[in-house]
């Protein structure tokens, strides 16, 4: 050996030769080494993410919500030579909102009905699929379609909401459950659509159905056991009983009346960030139950924490701040959109901040670390306030904008489907901007006067029948001219608009930036974009044949880059909207993720043959005027949630001006007897009378009657 040893040493690698004996030695003595667990995300990996670019490990790719990648590979010079890598078709006709999780070289995403794929993320080979075997009866209970933003992924386990109200835990590996939780009442009308985030191995998320009158909250659960760690209930609940979180011994003072028995809403069905530094964890907290404040509140105070930013401790659920965008809400202005942190100087020092452009159409800029106030403009079109108070970081409301004070119809920007609504914005730190996908719909609110309580339906005291497009066909394309959206390239400094991209209708697609001076965004009309981040000029599109509506990502595998998005139309626009979803050419559900790469050249299956539509043939007109202006409130109190405005369909859903005889005939059983509940058409009669379904009956035949006469 010393021979030898010398000899190494004579030749200048005795160094070398040691570590080889000792790790032959080492090897022979440790246990095989196992391949990498699949989705192996933890703390250190997400506050490291920059450091693995090529991975986008959670919702917004880094806990500050960004969705900002530094991958340079593709770029402004070459995305022109993008193309299709592979498509993978999802199934079942139901929106698609979700942002893919991508882990290793593994693509976890959601479908409708909260089903979970993984997928080979270079070729798209799918690997394991999931059904929570949800009852589609459930449907009802969802507000804005059977839809899923996406999942979390943590030490080897993929987490998923599903709808009904359940959280989810699957090996990552091969796609079994781990554990299982209902983290909502079965009795209520609550759902979750939103993604669940993981902070220090808890499972935080939160739920939706404000608008069906429930009581928001947001719950941790132990990631490896599903138990659950922390509650923090967003609005206090009855004053009568001992609060179950400590600030409600505050909020309860800007109630008034009896909210608990009415709900109170709140509901934080989407949004959250994290900033791990200063151990904050931020919700986006939803609208009134009922929305319409004199019957949740006597028609009195700020009712908080409706439509906030709030701050909590991730690790005990702790109330740290607040910021209230929209005091006393009556108008469905959540809080619940995209948050994003960001450190930007200001006014010459740095600040820890954080970002919104909620519903009500101002873009938020607050301190994340305090709460403090520092700006707020509009990034769109509001009538309903005519600033924000710089002082006291309060809107100053337009006069006629309380509809339920002043008992006169308002036609009010923005809509309730909100200035921004669940579509992610990005903020790219090389051009400093915020990309927001934002919209403009106007529409009338008017105080319900019979509005009474149903706990089995929607809680809104708003007439809705007011919101309906106009029945004459000038003023409703007069109408139809107001409604757009657009990406607003806004600088958060100066509060000001950069750049607009203009669109013509709304609903359109989340966004991601990049590092090389891209900027992606798909749009209604069922094209997915690419665009220069610093000018917003149009690079490159391909059409998808479907709406896009999701949040793109990108990765890579092997080194190779590649974008992708989940694409499919639908969603609370494309259930409510009619015609004005209708007109888009992207209005069509072909549910699928769209993998793209430099020099791709998989391609699309052609579209189908547009089936020949048979005539519409009048019907025998039923009832006297005054039962169809009824039955036009009630639908659109009851159906036009699923069904369209003025009976128009603009998603998968049943057009109902086109049911086949057997459906007409059929209508009251279908109807109130829930014959066809296995399809989520459940019934009625515990919310509406058989006179009123003949009300119904009666105005889906005048509808019937218009399309035949070609009057729309």
């Amino acid at each position: 050996m010393k021979a030898n040893l010398s000899q190494l040493v004579k030749g200048g690698a005795v160094v070398a030769a040691t570590a080889l004996l000792l790790g032959a030695c080492a090897k022979q003595e440790s246990a095989p080494v196992e391949a990498p667990k699949p989705a192996a995300v933890n703390t250190e990996r997400l506050l490291a993410a920059d450091s693995e670019p090529g991975n986008w490990m959670a919702h917004g790719r880094t806990y500050s919500e960004q969705r900002y990648s530094p991958l340079t590979q593709i770029n402004d010079d070459n995305v022109a030579d993008l193309g299709l890598a592979w498509h993978f078709d999802l199934g079942d006709t139901r929106g698609i909102e979700a942002t893919p999780i991508v882990v290793d070289g593994v693509m976890y995403v959601t479908g409708g009905w909260s089903k979970v794929f993984a997928l080979n993320a270079k070729t798209g080979a799918e690997i394991w699929r999931y059904d929570p075997q949800i009852d589609k009866a459930w449907f009802v209970n969802m507000c804005c379609d059977a839809v899923n933003r996406g999942v979390a992924a943590w030490d080897g386990k993929i987490f998923v909401g599903v709808g009904d109200g359940r959280l989810v835990a699957l090996d990552a590996a091969n796609g079994t459950v781990q554990w299982e939780v209902q983290t909502t009442p079965t009795d209520k009308p609550y759902s979750i659509t939103g993604a669940p985030r993981v902070v220090d191995g808890k499972v935080i998320i939160g739920n939706g159905g404000s608008e069906l009158g429930v009581r928001g909250y947001v719950t941790a659960y132990d990631a490896n056991t599903g138990d659950q760690v922390w509650r923090f209930y967003t609005v206090p609940g009855d004053p009568s009983k001992p609060f179950e979180n400590a600030i409600h011994a505050e909020t309860v003072k800007t109630w008034s009346g009896e909210w608990w028995t009415v709900g109170g809403g709140g509901t934080a069905w989407d949004a959250m960030a994290h900033d791990p530094e200063l151990n904050l964890l931020y919700i986006g907290v939803g609208n009134g139950a009922p929305w319409n404040r004199v019957y949740r509140s006597d028609g009195s105070g700020d009712n908080l924490f409706l439509s906030s930013i709030v701050a909590l401790r991730p690790d005990t659920g702790e109330y740290v701040w607040h910021y209230q965008t929209t005091p006393g809400e009556s108008w469905d202005y959540t809080a619940t959109q995209h948050m994003i942190l960001a450190d930007i100087e200001l006014e010459g020092r740095m600040r820890k901040l954080i970002m919104q452009a909620p519903k009500n159409g101002f873009f938020y800029v607050l301190d994340r670390e305090t709460g403090e106030f520092i700006s707020a403009e509009k990034y769109t079109m509001a009538t309903w306030a005519t600033h924000v108070d710089p002082e006291s970081g309060r809107p100053v409301e337009a006069p006629e904008a309380r509809y339920e004070e002043t008992g006169v119809p308002t036609l009010q920007f923005p809509h309730p489907l909100g200035g921004h609504n669940w579509h992610p914005m990005s903020y790219s730190p090389d051009t400093g901007l915020v990309y927001i996908p934002a919209q403009e719909i106007p529409v009338v609110y008017g105080h319900d006067s019979e509005y009474d309580y149903n706990p089995k339906g929607w809680n809104v005291g708003v007439r809705f029948e007011l919101a309906s497009a106009p029945d004459d066909p000038e003023v409703r394309a007069q109408f139809g001219q107001m409604v757009k959206g657009h990406i607003a390239a806004w600088d958060p400094v100066t509060q000001t608009e950069r750049w607009r991209v203009q669109h013509p209708n709304m609903w359109n697609g989340g966004l991601l930036s990049t590092a090389g001076n891209v900027l992606f965004q798909g749009n209604a009309e069922g094209e997915f974009v690419a665009y220069t981040a610093d000018t917003g000029e149009k690079l490159w599109s391909h059409f998808a044949q479907t709406g896009v509506v999701a949040g793109p990502v990108t990765y890579t595998v092997d080194g190779e880059q590649y974008v992708a998005v989940a694409a499919g139309w639908g969603g609370s626009f494309a259930m409510v909207g009619g015609e004005l979803a209708k007109r888009s050419r992207g209005a069509v559900s072909r549910p699928r993720v769209l993998v793209y790469k430099l020099g791709g050249e998989h391609a699309l299956p052609p579209e189908p043959t547009p089936e020949q539509m048979a005539a519409i043939t009048p019907m025998e007109p039923v009832g006297d005027e005054g039962t169809i202006v009824a039955g036009h409130k009630l639908y659109m109190a009851n159906c036009h949630m699923c069904h369209g405005d003025r009976a128009v369909s603009g998603s998968s859903v049943p057009d109902l001006r086109k049911m086949t005889a057997d459906t007409w005939e059929l209508f009251e059983p279908i109807v109130l007897g829930g014959m066809r509940h296995e399809n989520g058409m459940v019934g009625f009669a515990d919310r509406i009378s058989r006179d009123d379904a003949n009300a119904i009956y009666a105005y889906l035949v005048k509808r019937r009657n218009d399309l035949a006469a070609g009057l729309d």
